[in-house]
């Protein structure tokens, strides 16, 4: 039986009647752009997620884009950021102008390391921009310290981690959720993402009424008013059919994240003692968009190699850091931890209705190609 390092067909099925209420109902009006169920969906995000303004866009990496604009972010600034990320990451921040700046990360976490953060602030650091990789949530209470004392804008990068929430019990942000704590958050509803759409999209989530009066703005060409563009924008619109199928998802996505935690505990219980492996930490909040443990002593292509084998899909995210990608080669100077990470993750087979027999089979070729 071959497994695939993700099924989306078991949710699909689990909704299919509801999905094709809400395509029909869209196919019915007409009102394929910006029509009735993108605002609704607005509405229905910012409630949950307990924010002012949720503003649907085209695609997470517009997210950013237009929420550093937002904020601001342009020529000549510096954003700190994680080299441990997908390129959209370090790539919106070059494409208003900035120059992102990188700061290595906790290997516990796989997320930026507020100490870094500090050394690598300048006096054109204008934000930071932390990574909730994996839906793992990143250091916020730190990082908020951080950005206040130093007046800094935060943008959080909530690609995989919508529904996850920041947990510490000191802390006056304790149990918020990822993407509200910040000065803009930003979500991505790809496919494979724990809330996913069935094409591309994406959200900015604030309390600023500034901000989103300009978001709202650059997604549609700079415009406040139809025909009165008032500065360059974007052509960035969430889709409605997009927006529909996301308005039916919405109210499962507790239920899932729940469900994606349990699998999580199941390979911890059953990697905990096996050698050259290391486990992620289950961290409160955490809703594991992606299982990733760390393969050492120089065996991660051993083990993936055999696993594929075997009919069992993994992934490395990332095999290659931001900083040290093509584009800018020779530019910046290799952040430790995230090197050798970047040699060491294997993600391996997740979804909410994975069974724990598949789990149990995935352990048991690890544990093989181990010891081969």
């Amino acid at each position: 039986m071959k497994i695939p390092v993700l099924d989306l067909k078991p949710q699909y099925e689990s909704i299919r009647a509801d999905i094709q209420v809400a395509i029909n109902r869209v196919l019915e009006s007409g009102a394929f752009i910006m029509g009735p169920d993108v605002k609704l969906f607005e509405q229905e995000v910012a409630q949950y997620l307990g924010v002012k303004h949720a503003i649907g866009v085209n695609s997470g990496t517009d997210a950013l884009v237009i929420g550093l604009k937002a904020l601001g972010i342009g020529e000549g600034d510096e954003v700190i950021t994680t080299p441990f990320s997908f390129f959209a990451t370090a790539e919106s921040i070059g494409n208003v102008g900035a120059k992102p700046v990188f700061a290595d990360i906790n290997p516990k976490s796989f997320n930026i390391n507020p100490e870094e953060i500090k050394a690598k602030i300048t006096p054109r650091t204008k934000a930071i921009m932390p990574v909730h990789l994996y839906g793992c949530p990143a250091a916020m209470g730190q990082i908020m310290d951080i950005a206040q004392e130093y007046g800094l804008k935060v943008i959080e990068d909530c690609a995989q981690s919508f529904g996850a929430r920041f947990y510490e019990k000191s802390s006056d942000i304790n149990s918020k959720f990822t993407g509200t704590i910040g000065d803009v958050g930003a979500f991505s509803f790809f496919p494979s993402k724990n809330l996913g759409a069935y094409g591309d999209g994406g959200l900015i989530a604030t309390n600023n009424d500034q901000v989103a009066e300009l978001a709202k703005a650059l997604r549609v060409h700079g415009a406040k008013k139809k025909y009165h563009n008032e500065m360059l924008g974007y052509n960035s619109r969430l889709d409605t059919l997009q927006a529909a199928i996301l308005r039916v998802k919405l109210p499962h996505i507790d239920a899932w994240n729940d469900g994606r935690r349990k699998v999580a505990e199941i390979y911890n219980e059953l990697l905990v003692d096996v050698p050259g492996i290391i486990t992620p930490k289950l961290a409160d909040g955490h809703v594991f968009h992606q299982y990733t443990i760390r393969v050492t002593d120089g065996k991660r292509e051993q083990v993936q190699q055999y696993l594929a084998s075997q009919d069992i899909s993994t992934m490395i995210y990332y095999p290659i850091p931001q900083d040290q990608l093509p584009v800018y080669q020779g530019k910046y100077p290799v952040n430790p931890v995230s090197d050798k990470l970047a040699q060491e993750v294997l993600s391996l087979p997740i979804w909410v209705e994975l069974h724990q027999s598949t789990v149990e089979q995935v352990v048991k070729i690890i544990k093989q190609a181990l010891s081969r």
